[in-house]
């Protein structure tokens, strides 16, 4: 089931930004998001009472961008993520944004096969963007609907 994030949750989605990510978000962070940042909106697709993946989403004006994407390890390959950025997605459209952005790794592929299947394309590289190993990052954006 796909809900809104809330603080019961930050334990269990640090856990899984530790196991998946060199740089990971800790809770600080999280609470921040869900508490404070005024655009943001974050997900997480929960089954009895697992947290099996998240993502965050900023609204700002005509513009959304996606924070974060992850799911656990073994909930890979089941449409989680897909959801999830749909869900967004949706979230978007509702909000009236003629833009959707995001950032990945370069060396990303599974991900970024699963952007370019909603539609993503990528339109420039922000060089060093990641602080653990100054990989670069494909900026990637989509129009939303009724946006040519």
């Amino acid at each position: 089931m796909i809900r809104a994030m809330t603080n019961k949750d930050i334990a269990q989605v640090v856990e899984i930004e530790k196991a998946l990510f060199a740089s990971p978000w800790d809770e600080d962070g999280f609470d921040f998001e869900i508490n404070q940042n005024p655009y943001s909106k974050y997900f997480v697709d929960e089954e009895n009472g697992e947290i099996r993946a998240y993502i965050g989403l900023w609204v700002m004006f005509e513009q959304a961008q996606i924070t974060t994407l992850a799911t656990k390890s073994s909930y890979q390959r089941q449409h989680l993520a897909s959801s999830l950025l749909q869900k967004c997605i949706d979230e978007a459209n509702k909000a009236n944004c003629e833009v959707m952005s995001l950032e990945v790794r370069v060396s990303n592929q599974k991900a970024i096969d699963l952007y370019k299947k909603f539609n993503f394309e990528i339109v420039n590289i922000r060089k060093s963007y990641y602080q653990d190993n100054h990989e670069d990052a494909y900026l990637m954006t989509r129009a939303m609907e009724g946006i040519l």
